[in-house]
């Protein structure tokens, strides 16, 4: 697993990544009165969006209720290698919860 570094203090932060063999471009959001984060999904040659707002949510794979060929072959989900957490929040992201892409390695 690879963990997807996000600076919490740079939001929203758009960058682009390469997941399997495409590049994409990824935009992290925090939403401040709900205390969560949020991502957006590129293709990174096509402007228009795959996906907008989709909450990052602990243990669950990002996009899992999307069948659509164009959305990355590994699995991205926020994790908590401690089992401590219950949810993510701005104080736990980045410490102790991370987004990790999982490729199978």
């Amino acid at each position: 697993m690879r963990v997807i570094e996000i600076n919490k203090e740079n939001l929203p932060e758009r960058f682009d990544i390469e997941l399997g063999v495409e590049l994409f471009t990824m935009e992290i959001n925090y939403n401040q009165t709900g205390d969560f984060f949020t991502v957006d999904l590129y293709q990174y040659d096509n402007p228009g969006p795959l996906v907008l707002g989709e909450k990052l949510m602990l243990n669950q794979p990002l996009f899992r209720d999307i069948e659509d060929s164009r959305f990355p072959a590994p699995t991205l989900i926020p994790i908590d290698p401690s089992g401590q957490e219950t949810r993510i929040t701005w104080d736990n992201f980045g410490k102790t919860v991370f987004l990790v892409v999982d490729d199978g390695e």
